[in-house]
């Protein structure tokens, strides 16, 4: 089942219940998704080479909200990043926004979500570099999710580290003591106040009441290729895939979801307004960038990257790019080349 369509059914009764609360991205996000794949996106010329065959084809919107779309970027990541992957454990750290900070959160998104990325890393980063704990430079990969599996807004962050990190005094590689990286507990304190003190800074106004005891889960993931294979799933294509989009019936939509606790299939039932709710209320704000590398794994430490790839023995092979999906012929079946394209109704003049 489509978003799309849900879009079009629901759109009218969405925007007379939740007007005052739609956002800018928000309505872009919903006139790209009402446009993806139809005439009114724009359309590409496609030629098969082996039968001549020529058609037109419907554009893609390309937002990153649009679970049609995007696929081709989220693989491109998931290569940069399995090009960056150590020969050492991963750990994933998750660092939770309490449940009295979320209003303050949806209502400052771009200042609240900044100051999460900016905290955590500093107090991973500070981590790493005390001698009791590790004593080392490390690199790490935060993406930001605002949603829980039952889509309800629920701001987190979860950073995977390969285990070790570069001591810039010795120029010596040094790594964790086996499946072990930080104490939560210990983790939590530090990120709270440094969270906290940035929020005050900011002038922003904190609730009257938070808790002494925030959520911090660090765990062993293994050797990282599955943590950011998960990570991947919800970066350029919304927080929702339309197969789990399971019925549209009188005025209600369900959706199943994967219960973490019992590790069960779930189903959620609600009117097909709130539905489109829970899911656009998770678009990020123009230009927000949901993943952010750190240390060794920046963009700016290749250099750096490489002699730790050398240390450890990576075997480095030269990049290639990942293909984009071809086209193929309804006639024949070969592949179609693009010849050219036609600008969507709403970019023209």
């Amino acid at each position: 089942m489509q978003l799309a369509s849900l879009v079009h059914h629901y759109l009218v009764a969405f925007k007379a219940k939740y007007a005052a609360q739609l956002l800018p991205s928000h309505l872009r996000a919903i006139g790209a998704i009402r446009r993806c794949r139809t005439p009114s996106c724009g359309h590409m010329l496609l030629h098969c080479s082996e039968c001549t065959e020529q058609l037109w084809r419907p554009q893609s919107c390309g937002h990153r909200s649009c679970p049609q779309c995007q696929n081709h970027e989220a693989s491109q990541w998931l290569d940069r990043q399995k090009a960056k992957l150590l020969p050492v454990e991963y750990f994933m750290v998750t660092f939770t926004l309490p449940c009295e900070l979320r209003a303050l959160a949806w209502r400052h998104q771009t200042t609240l979500y900044k100051l999460l990325f900016a905290t955590a890393a500093s107090t991973l980063k500070d981590f790493g570099l005390n001698s009791k704990q590790l004593g080392a430079d490390m690199g790490m990969t935060a993406v930001l999710h605002t949603h829980s599996r039952r889509l309800d807004y629920h701001p987190h962050l979860h950073v995977v580290i390969p285990g070790g990190g570069v001591n810039k005094t010795t120029r010596q590689w040094k790594k964790t003591r086996g499946k072990y990286l930080f104490k939560h507990t210990a983790l939590a304190k530090v990120f709270r106040a440094r969270l906290l003190a940035a929020i005050k800074a900011a002038g922003l106004t904190l609730p009257a009441k938070l808790p002494d005891q925030w959520v911090v889960d660090c765990k062993h993931v293994g050797k990282g290729k599955p943590a950011l294979k998960y990570l991947s799933r919800y970066l350029y294509r919304g927080v929702i895939s339309e197969n789990n989009i399971v019925a549209n019936h009188h005025g209600k939509v369900t959706f199943k979801y994967l219960d973490s606790g019992t590790g069960q299939t779930r189903y959620r039932t609600l009117k097909g307004e709130d539905f489109l709710w829970l899911v656009l209320q998770h678009v990020l704000p123009k230009g927000f960038r949901r993943v952010r590398d750190y240390g060794f794994l920046h963009g700016n430490a290749k250099k750096l990257l490489t002699l730790i790839q050398l240390t450890l023995k990576v075997m480095i092979t030269a990049k290639s790019a990942r293909p984009r999906p071809v086209f193929s012929c309804p006639r024949c079946q070969s592949p179609m080349h693009i010849l050219g394209f036609i600008r969507p109704v709403w970019a023209s003049g």
